[in-house]
């Protein structure tokens, strides 16, 4: 701990590492601990009991949070024709077809999510080596290679977040801002654990849902207490 600032330590004596907070508890002192010089974001970080290596274990996906993350994505669609102005009349920051390709070939990278229609999804593979290595790359999964683009772009500047679990089974995924109120966290919050519970492998098994913790940016996490979801 002799490496953590002053602001962090006096935001962990007002905390108990080894308790279960419920959910209300566990977002009221996020946001008392969220005390930097910046609006903080409110993660939520889950341990599952699942096995990444096997395919049938795997989990990808994602979700619009009611209440949005507090953050306005910038959105690259790769599209043409009518789906093109489909994109930019929904509100895409930047749309286009070889130009885009290009552009992002010579490192161009000032966007936070990349959707793609199908029918150009082979020309969008040549980025596998740029974009994949930075969770960019537009996936059926997560609802980013779809002819419906008016729809993505919608539900992304709505506050739409995707989640995907790790090596070592975990999944981390922002749930807001510690400038939000009290119960829109919540909200968010519950929103999240819905969807994990749901998307749990008939493939897993024993406890799927291991622990959960929430923590602001620059703050220690807290352990929540989550037994009232289905094991």
């Amino acid at each position: 701990m002799a490496n953590k600032g002053k602001k962090y330590q006096d935001a962990l004596k007002q905390i108990d590492r080894e308790k279960l907070y419920n959910a209300n508890e566990a977002i009221e002192l996020v946001k008392k601990t969220a005390t930097a010089n910046f609006d903080e974001s409110v993660e939520l970080a889950a341990r599952l009991g699942v096995d990444p290596k096997k395919a049938d274990q795997q989990i990808r996906g994602a979700v619009v949070l009611p209440n949005g993350t507090g953050k306005t994505q910038t959105v690259l669609v790769f599209a043409k024709g009518e789906k093109a102005k489909e994109a930019e009349a929904a509100g895409a920051d930047f749309v286009g077809e070889e130009d885009m390709i290009n552009k992002v070939t010579q490192g161009w990278l000032d966007f936070d999510v990349v959707v793609a229609t199908p029918d150009m999804m082979a020309q969008v593979g040549k980025l596998g080596r740029v974009l994949g290595p930075k969770g960019l790359m537009p996936n059926p999964k997560t609802g980013t290679v779809t002819f419906e683009v008016e729809r993505a772009v919608t539900e992304i500047k709505a506050g739409k977040v995707e989640y995907r679990v790790d090596k070592s089974g975990n999944i981390h995924v922002p749930i807001g801002k510690a400038s939000f109120d009290q119960d829109k966290l919540v909200e968010n919050f519950q929103t999240m654990m819905d969807t994990l519970m749901k998307v749990k492998p008939a493939a897993a098994k024993g406890t799927y849902l291991k622990n959960v913790s929430l923590a602001a940016t620059m703050g220690p996490g807290l352990k929540v207490n989550v037994s009232s979801y289905k094991q």
